[in-house]
């Protein structure tokens, strides 16, 4: 099934048709939201734009087509397999991934049990993130990840939001797992706590992570760095949008056990990451090897700069 075909199939009848006709490019395609009483939106190509009832893409929202309370209704049996309550833990996460690997978010009324979130109900939001893959672009990095030895350097990708990062670091994985006619593979260990690196669906990863690539999905970074070392003598662990300080004092554990570290962060600079109280840290410690900083100037997934331990250019 192809692309195209695996999305539409998600959505209410009358939605799956009017998108059906939509000349979209759908490796340009990233977002689909659906808000009762509000207009159909996609992020297509980086650019926001409104779908009409007449399956046009337009820029602004006069003759959008607004999204009926049955049309949620219904999105949200297809995604689910007209079984709701068999997607009981991925509900309280706020979001389910789908065949693809497509991660369908979900927002309305929170139901708490003892002020944590025992489920959510009155669905009224959907956010639909394409799962891209785009194999090789991890090819320009790669170098400064590697020593002469072919050994990984711990390395923090720091990037704004909808930079590339993820898709970055999710390359970065398939090719040091599946090594090549110079170097030769590694375990890779994966913490994905939002389902984004693997998009497994069922626990089968849907994007190409390699041959020697354990997934821990939908766990806690914290938690499932911990779980990697104990149970799968990973030799790099990989995880995305660190930030906590369970993260960080799991990311110190990691290091000091002879794991190799690759994580992810949201920044614009070295200096940025400096001034947060938890990260900066591990900045002024030296305990990452390498930095590499992303931007969209020339595009998404731009290799800005390369920096080592001191803070000094590659």
């Amino acid at each position: 099934m192809n692309k195209k075909d695996e999305l539409l199939k998600i959505f209410s009848l009358k939605l799956r048709t009017m998108l059906s006709k939509v000349e979209f490019n759908y490796d340009k395609l990233q977002e689909i939201r659906l808000r009762v009483n509000g207009p159909l939106i996609v992020i297509y190509d980086n650019k926001e734009f409104f779908i009409t009832g007449d399956s046009r893409m337009v820029e602004k929202d006069e003759d959008a087509y607004i999204i009926l309370k049955n049309e949620i209704r219904e999105t949200m049996e297809y995604i689910s397999n007209f079984s709701l309550y068999a997607f009981e833990e991925e509900i309280k996460q706020g979001f389910i991934t789908i065949t693809g690997g497509h991660r369908v978010g979900i927002v309305g009324k929170a139901v708490l049990d003892d002020n944590k979130i025992k489920s959510i109900k009155h669905i009224s939001f959907i956010n639909i993130r394409l799962s891209h893959q785009i194999k090789g672009c991890g090819d320009k990095v790669l170098p400064y990840l590697l020593d002469e030895y072919n050994n990984c350097y711990h390395t923090l990708i720091i990037s704004p939001p909808r930079c590339g990062k993820t898709t970055l670091l999710r390359d970065v994985i398939r090719q040091l797992s599946n090594g090549d006619e110079k170097r030769p593979g590694m375990t890779i260990g994966v913490v994905d706590e939002r389902s984004e690196i693997g998009a497994c669906y069922m626990g089968i990863p849907q994007n190409d992570l390699g041959i020697r690539t354990d997934v821990l999905d939908c766990c806690p970074k914290a938690k499932g760095m911990l779980m990697l070392i104990r149970s799968m003598s990973p030799r790099v662990i990989a995880v995305d949008e660190v930030g906590s300080g369970e993260d960080i004092d799991a990311i110190e554990y990691v290091m000091n056990c002879g794991c190799k570290l690759i994580a992810t962060v949201h920044g614009n600079s070295i200096e940025d990451i400096k001034s947060k109280p938890i990260l900066g840290k591990l900045v002024e410690e030296k305990l990452f090897e390498r930095y590499i900083l992303l931007s969209n100037a020339k595009g998404v997934g731009h290799l800005e700069d390369v920096y080592d331990a001191n803070g000094n250019r590659i």
